[in-house]
């Protein structure tokens, strides 16, 4: 049997500690510039002194920030570390400054002033930032069995610290509205497409292969498009959804035309993320 590569078992080895997919992509992404900073030699024929060259590149010719480069030292770590199982040693390399700009911070009027020139998804995911302290992402991956809206109460899942909270609903009456109008759009969406699941945990999906299409777990905050399944072995596992001659999904009302017609409903045919 070949020996895999290294980049699968580096993928390997981030998935099988639950790191993020964020945290994938970057650590393949200096371990790949690693490896072409230094003519494309193997790492486990390099060590420490090859790795304190790289990062002093970054600090003293790219003069990336010092969180950059902390995280190319992380990723090197790990790929030594957890993968290669090669201790590393100690890395003497010059590091970058650290920034010692001040973060401006926005009074509660100017934050009012900007909310009320917001509108849609926008408005919606600003007040919950500003209102319920939620993070871009968190805000973004919410569904709708994490919103409580009777007792005004969000339970916040996948959070970078991996630990989920509860936090307030902010109680303004015309957030409230405009949340419930954009949830009867989401609902309606949901209802034209029964059959495309959403992304779902992969111990959950497996113990409840029906969840992914109920409604209690849909987005929020659907995307206009189809997004693809990061994991290819999860794209595997379930076959494509079928498609008119249009290429639009067999949830499309255009399903009970002749499919030599062009499609009549081009907007309806909106996906939610997968």
């Amino acid at each position: 049997m070949p020996e895999r590569k290294l980049a699968d078992r580096i993928r390997d080895a981030i998935r099988l500690r639950g790191y993020s997919i964020r945290t994938e992509k970057a650590y393949l992404h200096w371990y790949e510039r690693f490896v072409r900073f230094h003519k494309l030699r193997h790492p486990a024929a390099m060590g420490a002194p090859e790795g304190e060259a790289f990062l002093t590149h970054l600090a003293a010719c790219e003069q990336v920030s010092a969180s950059t480069q902390n995280q190319a030292l992380a990723a090197l770590l790990f790929l030594y570390q957890e993968v290669l199982a090669i201790p590393l040693g100690d890395v003497h390399a010059l590091r970058a400054k650290k920034s010692t700009s001040v973060q401006p911070s926005l009074s509660h009027d100017e934050c009012l002033r900007i909310l009320a020139k917001l509108d849609g998804t926008p408005y919606l995911v600003a007040c919950l930032l500003y209102g319920s302290g939620l993070r871009l992402l968190e805000a973004l991956r919410l569904r709708i069995q994490d919103l409580d809206v009777e007792n005004s109460l969000i339970t916040v899942r996948d959070t970078k610290s991996n630990r989920d909270r509860m936090t307030f609903l902010p109680d303004e009456e015309r957030f409230l509205q405009r949340l419930r109008a954009h949830l009867e759009g989401v609902r309606r969406l949901y209802e034209v497409h029964l059959d495309v699941p959403v992304s779902m945990p992969p111990a959950l999906a497996r113990t409840y292969p029906r969840a992914a299409t109920s409604w209690e777990w849909q987005y929020v905050f659907p995307s206009r498009d189809r997004s693809g399944d990061p994991y290819p072995c999860r794209q595997e596992a379930s076959p494509p959804p079928q498609r008119c001659s249009e290429g639009h999904h067999r949830r499309c009302p255009c399903r009970r035309h002749d499919q030599t017609r062009h499609c009549p409903y081009p907007a309806r045919c909106l996906r939610p993320p997968a």
